[in-house]
């Protein structure tokens, strides 16, 4: 009788948590709030960049336009908004520290694609081919961070909702996009959205934070709380990681990973150059074509860009890059070319 309650009682346990699992995952949809198109913009009265600063950025944005070349790297589209392709030899910044190995490098790089730009924003990205990998590399430059924004899928924070990266960003009217840190799939880590708080919960993850003065910074989470860090100036943070680089040094050992991920992954990553100048990077993999990248991999070959800090966003079948109204990358999905759809984007706009 005691063995026939047993299992009556394993039976009926056990269905009533795979019904549980199965409606998290599948059906039940946490919503916290919906509609979201707010941004806590009065931080840029606060912590604005400074008017020589801003100078320096907007006479640095003016300096990268180059003459126009008739190349189109593959990829590459016309789109509304004006932009010019940059030659292979696009000029670097004056303040860039170029080194013997940077130079070599640059030579290893494919024919710049299409640029955007405007009184704000400039944008060139350009495509390399590294450790059996193709990785697209978009330089940023703002004259504020104002321009370097984030959205949820739907405009809505909450779990299961989801989106691929090109329609979140073509609803945005985004300029440039790339896939968040995948916020709905965790149940800790602070999320920080446009200067508004949405989850202060910390995770034991690296945090990246982006300063509405245009810096960036990779933080424990025992830190702080995230009110405090929207106190402190922060526009956008993030809880996946890790960081990649702090201070111009990598900080990933060659055998660390992401959770259970494999070696060679398509990746996503944001680092910083200097105020307000960005870079986006984003990494094919797992095809014949491109292998894909270790972390190692990546904050080495964020490193020889001369990027002072590094973070590592959702990788994977996630990994992609939106630009001039079109994914430049090519985004794998158990093993089929397409987009997965993910929680969140940062985009320029």
């Amino acid at each position: 009788m005691k063995k026939n309650l047993w299992a009556v009682c394993y039976g009926i346990v056990l269905t009533a948590f795979t019904i549980y699992i199965t409606l998290d995952t599948f059906i039940l949809t946490e919503t916290y709030q919906t509609g979201i198109t707010e941004m806590n913009t009065a931080m840029f009265e606060k912590f604005s960049v400074s008017a020589v600063t801003q100078e320096t950025t907007e006479t640095m944005i003016a300096e990268t336009e180059a003459a126009p070349t008739e190349i189109q790297p593959s990829g590459s589209v016309k789109s509304k908004h004006s932009h010019h392709n940059y030659a292979s030899d696009t000029e670097v910044p004056e303040n860039s520290v170029q080194t013997e190995e940077t130079q070599e490098f640059s030579e290893n790089q494919k024919n710049a694609a299409d640029s955007y730009s405007d009184e704000n924003i400039s944008i060139t990205l350009t495509e390399y081919y590294e450790n059996n990998t193709r990785i697209y590399v978009a330089d940023v430059w703002l004259t504020s961070a104002e321009f370097l924004k984030t959205a949820f899928a739907e405009d809505t924070y909450g779990k299961n909702i989801t989106d691929k990266t090109s329609a979140i960003a073509a609803a945005h009217q985004a300029i440039l996009a790339i896939n968040g840190d995948y916020y709905g799939a965790q149940e800790k880590g602070v999320v920080i959205r446009n200067g508004i708080v949405y989850r202060d919960s910390n995770s034991t993850n690296d945090m990246l934070c982006i300063y509405a003065d245009g810096t960036m910074k990779v933080i424990s989470p025992e830190e702080t709380t995230a009110q405090e860090l929207v106190s402190q100036g922060v526009w956008q943070a993030f809880s996946f990681g890790p960081g990649l680089i702090e201070n111009g040094n990598i900080t990933v050992t060659q055998g660390e990973e992401v959770g259970k991920a494999m070696a060679s992954n398509p990746r996503t990553a944001i680092g910083i150059i200097d105020q307000n100048h960005y870079l986006f990077v984003v990494s094919d993999g797992r095809t014949d074509e491109s292998e894909g990248l270790s972390l190692y991999e990546l904050a080495e070959f964020m490193q020889k860009l001369n990027v002072v800090t590094a973070y590592n966003l959702d990788g994977g079948g996630s990994s992609t890059m939106y630009f001039n109204g079109q994914v430049i990358n090519n985004p794998t999905t158990n093993g089929n070319i397409k987009e997965r759809k993910v929680s969140d984007i940062v985009y320029i706009g």
